[in-house]
């Protein structure tokens, strides 16, 4: 695994676990990707701009959100990370607390430096 990339990947999930604390939907737009697919953890299938507007709307609210088990393979212009997650906070109006997994397919973005994530998953650990 080249070890700067690896480095790259969990300092852009840190990135990403900090703008989702604030629901800082600029910084969530950067790290994003366009054509992102979504899957919450009810199962609903989300686009980028669902996922935004969730955050901009208050319909989701992080409290607290503490990574451990992190995996994180790279291959070429792509990395997968799988992360568990303790979640509190809000969705819709009702409590969201516990344990989750998230699974995270980060990219290259075309034409920039950095990386943008094009699909996600996630999903309530019992």
């Amino acid at each position: 695994m080249n070890g700067t990339m690896e480095a790259q990947i969990l300092d852009v999930e840190e990135q990403l676990r900090i703008a989702m604390l604030h629901s800082d939907v600029s910084a969530l737009d950067e790290l994003l990707g366009p054509e992102l697919l979504f899957t919450n953890h009810l199962g609903q299938l989300l686009s980028k701009k669902d996922d935004l507007e969730a955050h901009r709307s208050g319909v989701l609210k992080v409290n607290e959100l503490t990574p451990s088990e992190q995996h994180v393979h790279c291959h070429d212009q792509a990395a997968v990370v799988s992360v568990r997650m303790r979640l509190s906070g809000t969705y819709g109006g009702n409590p969201a607390n516990g344990d989750f997994r998230f699974t995270r397919v980060w990219t290259a973005r075309p034409g920039k430096a950095g990386w943008h994530i094009v699909a996600a998953h996630a999903t309530l650990v019992s």
